[in-house]
Protein backbone atom coordinates (compact mmCIF):
# COMPACT_ATOMS: atom_id res chain seq x y z
CA UNK A 1 0.00 0.00 0.00
CA UNK A 2 2.71 2.49 0.98
CA UNK A 3 4.86 1.62 -2.03
CA UNK A 4 1.94 2.38 -4.34
CA UNK A 5 1.32 5.69 -2.54
CA UNK A 6 5.00 6.67 -2.82
CA UNK A 7 4.90 6.01 -6.55
CA UNK A 8 1.70 8.06 -6.87
CA UNK A 9 3.32 10.94 -4.99
CA UNK A 10 6.37 10.77 -7.24
CA UNK A 11 4.26 10.75 -10.41
CA UNK A 12 2.16 13.69 -9.15
CA UNK A 13 5.29 15.78 -8.67
CA UNK A 14 6.63 14.66 -12.03
CA UNK A 15 3.47 15.57 -13.97
CA UNK A 16 2.30 18.68 -12.11
CA UNK A 17 5.50 20.27 -10.86
CA UNK A 18 5.47 22.05 -7.51
CA UNK A 19 2.70 20.97 -5.10
CA UNK A 20 2.09 21.83 -1.47
CA UNK A 21 1.79 19.20 1.24
CA UNK A 22 -1.92 20.01 1.55
CA UNK A 23 -2.49 19.51 -2.18
CA UNK A 24 -0.63 16.20 -2.10
CA UNK A 25 -2.62 15.07 0.93
CA UNK A 26 -5.91 15.81 -0.83
CA UNK A 27 -4.86 13.95 -3.98
CA UNK A 28 -3.59 10.91 -2.07
CA UNK A 29 -6.40 11.02 0.52
CA UNK A 30 -3.99 10.93 3.46
CA UNK A 31 -2.99 13.34 6.23
CA UNK A 32 -0.42 16.09 5.77
CA UNK A 33 1.77 14.35 8.34
CA UNK A 34 1.76 11.22 6.15
CA UNK A 35 2.89 13.33 3.18
CA UNK A 36 5.83 14.63 5.26
CA UNK A 37 6.87 11.06 6.06
CA UNK A 38 6.48 9.91 2.46
CA UNK A 39 8.56 12.80 1.10
CA UNK A 40 11.27 12.01 3.62
CA UNK A 41 11.19 8.35 2.52
CA UNK A 42 11.57 9.35 -1.14
CA UNK A 43 14.51 11.61 -0.33
CA UNK A 44 16.19 8.84 1.68
CA UNK A 45 15.86 6.46 -1.27
CA UNK A 46 17.69 8.87 -3.58
CA UNK A 47 14.78 10.65 -5.29
CA UNK A 48 15.78 14.34 -5.74
CA UNK A 49 12.71 15.94 -4.15
CA UNK A 50 13.16 19.21 -2.28
CA UNK A 51 10.98 21.80 -0.55
CA UNK A 52 10.62 25.52 -1.22
CA UNK A 53 9.77 27.57 1.86
CA UNK A 54 7.26 30.39 2.05
CA UNK A 55 3.60 30.97 1.13
CA UNK A 56 4.19 30.00 -2.53
CA UNK A 57 6.40 27.07 -1.63
CA UNK A 58 5.88 23.35 -1.87
CA UNK A 59 7.61 20.16 -2.95
CA UNK A 60 9.07 19.56 -6.37
CA UNK A 61 11.56 17.34 -8.18
CA UNK A 62 14.96 18.42 -9.39
CA UNK A 63 14.68 19.79 -12.94
CA UNK A 64 15.12 17.06 -15.53
CA UNK A 65 14.44 14.14 -13.20
CA UNK A 66 12.11 11.51 -14.67
CA UNK A 67 11.05 8.14 -13.32
CA UNK A 68 10.56 5.05 -15.49
CA UNK A 69 7.25 3.22 -15.88
CA UNK A 70 8.28 0.20 -13.81
CA UNK A 71 5.75 0.78 -11.03
CA UNK A 72 2.65 -0.16 -13.05
CA UNK A 73 0.75 -3.21 -11.87
CA UNK A 74 -0.44 -5.74 -14.44
CA UNK A 75 -4.04 -4.50 -14.11
CA UNK A 76 -3.00 -0.83 -14.49
CA UNK A 77 -0.94 -1.56 -17.59
CA UNK A 78 -3.79 -3.57 -19.12
CA UNK A 79 -6.28 -0.76 -18.53
CA UNK A 80 -4.07 1.67 -20.48
CA UNK A 81 -4.26 -0.50 -23.59
CA UNK A 82 -8.02 -0.96 -23.23
CA UNK A 83 -8.46 2.82 -23.12
CA UNK A 84 -6.30 3.41 -26.19
CA UNK A 85 -9.18 3.62 -28.71
CA UNK A 86 -7.10 3.50 -31.93
CA UNK A 87 -10.08 4.58 -34.07
CA UNK A 88 -10.69 7.93 -32.33
CA UNK A 89 -6.93 8.51 -32.07
CA UNK A 90 -6.62 8.07 -35.83
CA UNK A 91 -9.53 10.47 -36.42
CA UNK A 92 -7.68 13.07 -34.36
CA UNK A 93 -4.60 12.61 -36.52
CA UNK A 94 -2.76 10.82 -33.70
CA UNK A 95 -2.94 7.23 -34.94
CA UNK A 96 0.80 6.86 -35.58
CA UNK A 97 1.66 8.74 -32.39
CA UNK A 98 -0.60 6.46 -30.31
CA UNK A 99 0.91 3.35 -31.91
CA UNK A 100 4.45 4.54 -31.16
CA UNK A 101 3.51 5.37 -27.56
CA UNK A 102 2.03 1.88 -27.16
CA UNK A 103 5.25 0.27 -28.40
CA UNK A 104 7.36 2.36 -26.01
CA UNK A 105 5.06 1.52 -23.10
CA UNK A 106 5.27 -2.19 -23.87
CA UNK A 107 9.05 -2.00 -24.02
CA UNK A 108 9.24 -0.25 -20.63
CA UNK A 109 7.01 -2.74 -18.81
CA UNK A 110 8.31 -5.74 -16.85
CA UNK A 111 7.44 -9.21 -18.28
CA UNK A 112 4.21 -9.92 -16.34
CA UNK A 113 2.46 -6.55 -16.96
CA UNK A 114 3.67 -6.64 -20.57
CA UNK A 115 2.09 -10.07 -21.09
CA UNK A 116 -1.25 -9.03 -19.58
CA UNK A 117 -1.29 -5.75 -21.53
CA UNK A 118 -0.76 -7.68 -24.78
CA UNK A 119 -3.60 -10.07 -23.87
CA UNK A 120 -5.88 -7.11 -23.15
CA UNK A 121 -5.18 -5.64 -26.58
CA UNK A 122 -5.78 -9.00 -28.28
CA UNK A 123 -9.03 -9.85 -26.45
CA UNK A 124 -10.90 -6.54 -26.06
CA UNK A 125 -11.88 -4.01 -28.71
CA UNK A 126 -13.81 -0.74 -28.32
CA UNK A 127 -16.26 0.06 -31.13
CA UNK A 128 -17.67 3.46 -30.23
CA UNK A 129 -20.59 4.07 -32.67
CA UNK A 130 -23.95 2.49 -31.85
CA UNK A 131 -25.59 -0.26 -33.90
CA UNK A 132 -27.21 0.57 -37.23
CA UNK A 133 -25.24 3.77 -37.66
CA UNK A 134 -21.75 4.62 -38.74
CA UNK A 135 -19.39 7.20 -37.35
CA UNK A 136 -19.82 10.80 -38.49
CA UNK A 137 -17.84 12.11 -41.44
CA UNK A 138 -15.47 14.60 -39.78
CA UNK A 139 -12.97 15.93 -42.36
CA UNK A 140 -12.07 18.93 -40.16
CA UNK A 141 -11.54 17.00 -36.91
CA UNK A 142 -7.74 16.91 -36.98
CA UNK A 143 -7.57 20.65 -37.67
CA UNK A 144 -10.01 21.33 -34.83
CA UNK A 145 -7.95 19.18 -32.49
CA UNK A 146 -4.80 21.09 -33.40
CA UNK A 147 -6.55 24.41 -32.71
CA UNK A 148 -7.79 23.08 -29.35
CA UNK A 149 -4.26 22.05 -28.41
CA UNK A 150 -2.60 25.29 -29.56
CA UNK A 151 -5.43 27.56 -28.29
CA UNK A 152 -5.92 29.09 -31.73
CA UNK A 153 -9.22 30.80 -32.74
CA UNK A 154 -11.23 29.39 -35.63
CA UNK A 155 -13.47 30.88 -38.28
CA UNK A 156 -15.98 28.33 -39.52
CA UNK A 157 -19.09 27.94 -41.63
CA UNK A 158 -21.51 25.77 -39.66
CA UNK A 159 -24.79 24.04 -40.53
CA UNK A 160 -27.24 24.41 -37.67
CA UNK A 161 -29.97 21.90 -36.76
CA UNK A 162 -32.53 23.40 -39.15
CA UNK A 163 -29.97 23.24 -42.00
CA UNK A 164 -29.38 26.98 -41.73
CA UNK A 165 -25.75 27.87 -42.48
CA UNK A 166 -24.02 30.47 -40.28
CA UNK A 167 -20.51 31.92 -39.98
CA UNK A 168 -18.84 31.88 -36.57
CA UNK A 169 -15.53 32.94 -35.00
CA UNK A 170 -14.93 30.77 -31.94
CA UNK A 171 -12.38 29.79 -29.31
CA UNK A 172 -12.28 25.95 -29.16
CA UNK A 173 -11.88 24.69 -25.58
CA UNK A 174 -12.10 20.93 -26.10
CA UNK A 175 -13.46 17.90 -27.96
CA UNK A 176 -15.86 15.23 -26.69
CA UNK A 177 -16.61 11.86 -28.30
CA UNK A 178 -20.21 10.84 -27.51
CA UNK A 179 -21.91 7.81 -29.05
CA UNK A 180 -19.61 7.83 -32.08
CA UNK A 181 -20.08 11.56 -32.73
CA UNK A 182 -17.48 14.26 -32.07
CA UNK A 183 -18.57 17.49 -30.38
CA UNK A 184 -16.53 20.66 -29.98
CA UNK A 185 -16.98 22.81 -26.88
CA UNK A 186 -16.22 26.39 -27.91
CA UNK A 187 -17.23 29.99 -27.25
CA UNK A 188 -17.33 33.19 -29.26
CA UNK A 189 -14.76 35.77 -28.07
CA UNK A 190 -16.06 37.05 -24.74
CA UNK A 191 -19.07 34.71 -24.80
CA UNK A 192 -20.19 31.58 -22.99
CA UNK A 193 -19.19 28.08 -24.15
CA UNK A 194 -21.61 25.91 -26.12
CA UNK A 195 -21.38 22.74 -28.18
CA UNK A 196 -20.97 22.24 -31.93
CA UNK A 197 -21.19 18.93 -33.77
CA UNK A 198 -17.94 18.61 -35.70
CA UNK A 199 -19.58 16.81 -38.65
CA UNK A 200 -21.63 19.96 -39.33
CA UNK A 201 -18.57 22.15 -39.92
CA UNK A 202 -18.70 22.90 -43.66
CA UNK A 203 -15.52 25.01 -43.94
CA UNK A 204 -12.93 26.16 -41.46
CA UNK A 205 -9.92 28.44 -41.16
CA UNK A 206 -7.43 28.63 -38.29
CA UNK A 207 -6.80 32.27 -37.36
CA UNK A 208 -3.63 33.96 -36.14
CA UNK A 209 -2.97 34.58 -32.47
CA UNK A 210 -3.87 32.61 -29.36
CA UNK A 211 -6.74 32.85 -26.90
CA UNK A 212 -6.72 32.29 -23.14
CA UNK A 213 -8.93 29.58 -21.69
CA UNK A 214 -11.33 30.79 -18.97
CA UNK A 215 -9.83 30.32 -15.49
CA UNK A 216 -11.24 27.22 -13.84
CA UNK A 217 -12.92 25.84 -16.97
CA UNK A 218 -13.10 22.01 -16.78
CA UNK A 219 -14.21 20.21 -19.93
CA UNK A 220 -15.59 17.12 -18.15
CA UNK A 221 -17.60 19.22 -15.68
CA UNK A 222 -19.02 21.38 -18.47
CA UNK A 223 -20.03 18.34 -20.53
CA UNK A 224 -21.68 16.63 -17.56
CA UNK A 225 -23.75 19.75 -16.80
CA UNK A 226 -24.56 20.24 -20.50
CA UNK A 227 -25.73 16.63 -20.92
CA UNK A 228 -27.95 16.88 -17.85
CA UNK A 229 -29.47 20.16 -19.02
CA UNK A 230 -29.95 18.80 -22.56
CA UNK A 231 -31.83 15.78 -21.26
CA UNK A 232 -34.09 17.94 -19.09
CA UNK A 233 -34.90 20.24 -22.03
CA UNK A 234 -35.42 17.33 -24.42
CA UNK A 235 -38.02 15.54 -22.29
CA UNK A 236 -40.72 18.17 -21.86
CA UNK A 237 -43.72 15.97 -21.01
CA UNK A 238 -44.77 12.56 -19.67
CA UNK A 239 -46.92 9.72 -20.92
CA UNK A 240 -48.72 6.95 -19.04
CA UNK A 241 -48.52 3.63 -20.86
CA UNK A 242 -49.17 -0.04 -20.19
CA UNK A 243 -47.28 -2.86 -21.84
CA UNK A 244 -47.68 -6.61 -22.13
CA UNK A 245 -45.59 -9.21 -20.27
CA UNK A 246 -42.14 -9.73 -21.76
CA UNK A 247 -42.04 -6.36 -23.57
CA UNK A 248 -39.76 -4.65 -21.04
CA UNK A 249 -36.55 -5.00 -23.03
CA UNK A 250 -38.14 -3.95 -26.32
CA UNK A 251 -39.71 -0.90 -24.65
CA UNK A 252 -36.39 0.17 -23.13
CA UNK A 253 -34.70 -0.25 -26.51
CA UNK A 254 -37.45 1.73 -28.26
CA UNK A 255 -37.36 4.61 -25.77
CA UNK A 256 -33.55 4.47 -25.27
CA UNK A 257 -33.96 4.66 -21.50
CA UNK A 258 -34.58 2.39 -18.51
CA UNK A 259 -38.27 1.84 -17.84
CA UNK A 260 -39.47 1.83 -14.21
CA UNK A 261 -41.12 -1.37 -13.06
CA UNK A 262 -44.56 -1.56 -11.44
CA UNK A 263 -46.79 -4.28 -10.09
CA UNK A 264 -48.46 -6.25 -12.91
CA UNK A 265 -52.24 -6.38 -13.22
CA UNK A 266 -54.09 -9.72 -13.25
CA UNK A 267 -53.23 -10.13 -16.96
CA UNK A 268 -49.53 -9.44 -16.36
CA UNK A 269 -49.54 -5.98 -17.98
CA UNK A 270 -47.66 -3.16 -16.22
CA UNK A 271 -48.55 0.54 -16.13
CA UNK A 272 -45.69 3.09 -15.98
CA UNK A 273 -45.05 6.80 -16.53
CA UNK A 274 -42.22 7.69 -18.92
CA UNK A 275 -40.76 11.04 -20.10
CA UNK A 276 -41.34 12.02 -23.75
CA UNK A 277 -39.96 14.70 -26.06
CA UNK A 278 -43.30 15.54 -27.68
CA UNK A 279 -46.63 13.91 -28.48
CA UNK A 280 -45.71 13.36 -32.13
CA UNK A 281 -42.28 11.92 -31.34
CA UNK A 282 -43.75 9.60 -28.69
CA UNK A 283 -46.39 8.30 -31.13
CA UNK A 284 -43.69 7.62 -33.72
CA UNK A 285 -41.73 5.58 -31.19
CA UNK A 286 -44.58 3.68 -29.58
CA UNK A 287 -46.21 2.70 -32.90
CA UNK A 288 -43.16 0.51 -33.47
CA UNK A 289 -44.36 -1.80 -30.69
CA UNK A 290 -47.76 -2.41 -32.23
CA UNK A 291 -50.30 -3.93 -29.82
CA UNK A 292 -47.64 -4.65 -27.19
CA UNK A 293 -48.15 -1.21 -25.66
CA UNK A 294 -51.20 0.98 -24.97
CA UNK A 295 -51.17 4.72 -24.30
CA UNK A 296 -53.43 5.77 -21.43
CA UNK A 297 -52.48 9.47 -21.18
CA UNK A 298 -52.26 12.21 -22.27
CA UNK A 299 -55.46 12.17 -24.29
CA UNK A 300 -53.75 13.99 -27.17
CA UNK A 301 -51.20 11.20 -27.54
CA UNK A 302 -53.86 8.49 -27.29
CA UNK A 303 -55.93 10.24 -29.99
CA UNK A 304 -52.88 10.56 -32.25
CA UNK A 305 -52.12 6.84 -31.83
CA UNK A 306 -55.73 5.97 -32.70
CA UNK A 307 -55.70 8.22 -35.77
CA UNK A 308 -52.36 6.80 -36.96
CA UNK A 309 -53.66 3.24 -36.68
CA UNK A 310 -56.86 4.21 -38.54
CA UNK A 311 -54.80 5.78 -41.33
CA UNK A 312 -52.70 2.62 -41.59
CA UNK A 313 -55.80 0.47 -41.82
CA UNK A 314 -57.21 2.66 -44.54
CA UNK A 315 -53.92 2.57 -46.48
CA UNK A 316 -53.64 -1.22 -46.43
CA UNK A 317 -57.33 -1.91 -47.09
CA UNK A 318 -57.41 0.16 -50.26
Amino acid sequence: MRASRLLSLLLLLQTRGRMTATELAEELEVSVRTVYRDVEALSSSGVPVYADRGPAGGYQLLDGYRTRLNGLTAAEASSLFLAGMPGPAAELGLGEVAANAELKLLAALPPEPRSQATMMRERFHLDVPGWYRGADDVPHLAEVAEAVWDQRPLRMRYRRWGRQEVDRVIHPYGLVLKGGSWYMVAAPPGGDPRTYRVSRILAMETLQGRFERPPGFELAEFWQAYAKDFRQKMYTAEAVIRFEPGAESLLEYTLSMPVPMSEPDPDGWRTVTVPIESVRHASWLLLRMGASVEVLAPAELRDLMRQSVADLCKMYQS
